[in-house]
């Protein structure tokens, strides 16, 4: 409630006595501190220099040196509902977030957009006199509202953010990013070829609007949430940096393990006699082969040497990623602002498997269920990390940079996914000095200890709206305490139908993979690992302590009740990412494209995955005409109807996969005409993909026909939208180069039709439209 005005009013100003009170906004306490969060994607635990791995991080070392190392800190196993947790301080499937946002089912748990009842800490800090700010990667708006004509109900600004520069959806690539700028879509600023790369613009951005602040506003504080697209698929970074590399992981990721663990045992990070755990811990009957690790001596030279430079890209990609955020760090320092800016330096989830046991070159072919070719892969070897390529490493490299835990990302019940890097440096506030701490904490437990530190609380309700407790606890006790016990008292996991729970020390593990497609809940064996005397949780006390381990299998029902957690959902990820889900707009069999729009995203666009479809464009040609029509897609993944050299092209890049699948017409006439593509599915292939016949018609000719096989999954996990008159970002096919704009005629409208009607009619009456133009 306003406070009331205690001023006088009379007929006259002059009479008159104002009071502003109720009119001022509120202002940060005196002293507050700045608070920057650095969240990197998809890496372990052993992966990073702090803690004893291979990968050089400059700027991380530093912040250690001078501040604190979490050895226990734990997330969700997965994006999306990490970045939740981040955001609110809730847990995952209190914010609807069970798994990433293009998995959303229709639970409680997992329907996508935040609860009312769970205000953001931007929003909080916002109200309380802070500037807030969030750079790089989202991945909280739902697939539907990343569109130009989406709701902006989920975008940053309107949780709590006053400036947003990044990307929406799960990952981008680095050198082509899908950039959102506040409320819009942009370009990015320059290109590859002119030195260009997300992480560097990502610091350039933040940079920048660190300078607004401290040249209007110097004596605010402000909240920085820094998320850099490193170091999740598609593993991009300058040759410098992955040459840097070459040959330190020749040794293999067996190796990698032993070695990083004695390490990991001189620095402190975990404890004298921590033993390794298998790299294939779970049985057949409970695995997902997808999430194999083939053992290295059973390689052959050339899969060592990929498998080996995948790693180097990765390592490369973290490094560049990092010495670029030390150029914000630096800022602070030059400005006098780093002292008293409570920095958190920490990633979302374990390393990746989603490579697969022979690595990719396409990321995207596991979200196809598409399998990796190693004699593919080969040809990319000297352009792993470039625009080339859309790279990842293998699962052998996941559980080495997960070291000494079992599994990776997604599995929830094992500390491969969910124990992470958490460095945390406040000169101001801190007093120890390149301290240890192996207090039990989990991401639920950041905004907690943001509001602690900042003197501000979570209000009871926000918007009238009552408000969801903070499910976490404030880590500020341990700052300068290495030897307090944790104030955790317990923690559920749960994620693509892997589950476990963490309570007093002790933790309860089922035996399930995600995205596996079993089922069978019911019938999950259960492990029990004692934490605070095995780290690793590599000896199961199972047997031991039966009455301990129901114990703790009831506390996880409690808390899957408490925090809307069932039903469980191991489908695979074609399964889930296809799931029909409410749109904006409603279905329909036809979609018409209008020239000189910002790209359309998938997850809005005409679905053409897995059917038969037909694409139609309403044209004027001239003598000069050239350029794209209609593309929806990328190199990686995507289809394109173009005129190049006089003659209309169609191409279809499934997967990558060289070579393109082309379709050419003779030479165009000038003047009024429909030109299109369609496709006839006639049957599945060995992985499922659509094999039929594509046919390229120029009026009512069919000028070029064949067999073509298309993707039953997505193009991309997100980004590289349906384009007119245009190719954004990553171009389709290598005969062009992007934007490749539509000149010297004009394109009055692209039709995609998905219906069972004939491609003959389509053409008809495009042409009795375009006759009445």
């Amino acid at each position: 409630m306003a406070e009331p005005f205690k001023g006088r009013i009379e007929l006259d100003v002059r009479d008159s006595v104002p009071d502003w009170a109720p009119y001022t906004l509120k202002k940060a306490p005196d002293g507050a501190p700045n608070i920057l969060v650095i969240l990197y994607d998809d890496t372990g635990l052993a992966a990073w220099s702090a803690y004893g791995g291979r990968i050089a991080m400059p700027t991380l070392d530093r912040l250690a040196a001078d501040g604190l190392t979490y050895t226990q800190w734990h997330t969700t196993a997965l994006c999306s509902p990490t970045r939740s947790v981040f955001l609110t301080g809730r847990n995952h499937h209190v914010n609807r977030c069970a798994a990433i946002m293009e998995g959303t089912n229709g639970f409680p748990g997992a329907a996508g957009r935040l609860p009312a009842e769970c205000a953001t800490v931007g929003q909080v800090l916002q109200d309380n006199g802070w500037s807030t700010f969030w750079l790089g990667k989202d991945h909280n708006v739902p697939e539907e509202d990343i569109a130009g004509g989406g709701s902006r109900s989920e975008w940053p600004l309107q949780k709590g953010f006053d400036r947003f520069y990044g990307y929406l959806g799960g990952e981008t690539n680095q050198w082509y990013p899908d950039l959102v700028e506040d409320n819009r879509f942009i370009d990015p600023p320059y290109t590859p070829e002119e030195g260009y790369h997300l992480s560097k613009d990502l610091a350039d951005q933040a940079i920048r609007m660190l300078r607004d602040q401290n040249s209007s506003n110097p004596s605010k504080p402000w909240f920085m949430w820094y998320c850099p697209g490193a170091n999740h698929a598609p593993h991009h970074a300058p040759q410098e940096y992955i040459d840097k590399y070459r040959g330190m992981f020749d040794d293999g990721y067996e190796a990698y393990r032993e070695w990083v663990l004695g390490r990991m045992i001189e620095r402190g990070i975990v404890p004298e006699g921590t033993d390794l755990t298998p790299l294939d811990p779970l049985p057949a009957d409970a695995a997902n082969p997808a999430d194999h690790v083939r053992p290295w001596a059973e390689l052959n030279d050339d899969e060592k040497r990929l498998f080996s430079r995948m790693a180097e890209v990765f390592a490369g990609f973290s490094e560049y990623t990092d010495v670029q955020i030390g150029r914000v760090i630096d800022h602070l320092e030059e400005t006098g602002q780093l002292d008293n800016t409570l920095i958190f330096y920490c990633a979302d989830n374990g390393a990746s498997g989603e490579g697969t046991p022979n690595g990719s070159v396409n990321e995207n072919k596991f979200f196809n269920g598409y399998p990796d070719d190693l004699d593919e892969n080969m040809g990319y070897l000297d352009t792993l990390g470039s625009p080339e390529t859309y790279n990842h490493h293998p699962t052998g490299w996941a559980a080495a940079f997960s070291t000494p835990f079992q599994m990776f990302k997604r599995y929830a019940q094992y500390s491969g996914g969910t124990c992470d890097p958490m460095v945390v440096h406040w000169p101001a506030g801190i007093q120890a000095r390149g301290a240890v701490r192996h207090q039990y904490h989990h991401a639920t437990d950041v905004v907690a200890t943001i509001l602690d530190v900042a003197g501000v609380e979570m209000p009871s309700t926000y918007r009238g709206v009552e408000q969801h407790p903070l499910n976490g606890v404030s880590m500020r006790y341990s700052f300068d305490d290495g030897d307090a016990p944790t104030t955790k008292d317990r923690q559920y996991y749960a994620m693509l139908g892997t589950r476990a729970i963490w309570k007093d020390g002790w933790k309860a593990a089922a035996v399930h993979a995600p995205i596996s497609g079993h089922g069978r809940f019911d019938q999950d064996a259960w492990e029990l690992y004692h934490v605070d005397e095995d780290r690793a949780e590599a000896h199961d006390l199972a047997a031991e302590h039966p009455e301990k381990l129901r114990e703790l299998i009831d506390a996880w029902f409690e808390e899957a009740e408490r925090n809307n957690v069932l039903p469980l959902d191991d489908r695979t990820a074609v399964e889930q990412l296809t799931l029909d889900r409410p749109q904006a707009e409603p279905p329909r069999n036809r979609y018409v494209y209008y020239p000189d729009a910002a790209p359309v995203p998938e997850g809005v666009a005409v679905n053409v995955r897995g059917r038969s479809y037909k694409i139609v464009a309403d044209v004027e040609l001239t003598p000069d005409s050239e350029g794209v029509l209609f593309a929806h897609g990328s190199r990686f993944g995507g289809h394109t109807l173009f005129i190049k050299d006089h003659r209309l092209h169609y191409v279809y890049n499934f997967l990558g996969i060289q070579p393109e699948q082309v379709f050419t017409s003779d030479v165009l006439e000038p003047g009024k005409a429909t030109l299109g593509a369609e496709f006839v599915r006639e049957s599945a292939g060995e992985h499922g993909e659509s094999v039929g016949t594509a046919r390229l018609y120029v009026g009512e000719r069919v000028v070029a026909e064949g067999p073509m096989r298309a993707q039953v999954g997505k193009f991309t996990l997100c980004g590289d939208g349906l384009c007119v008159g245009y190719d954004s970002a990553d171009p389709v096919s290598r005969l062009y180069r992007a934007p490749f704009r539509f000149t010297g005629g004009q394109i009055l409208g692209v039709g995609v039709d998905v219906s069972d009607e004939q491609y003959l009619d389509l053409e008809r009456e495009a042409a009795a439209a375009l006759a009445r133009e």
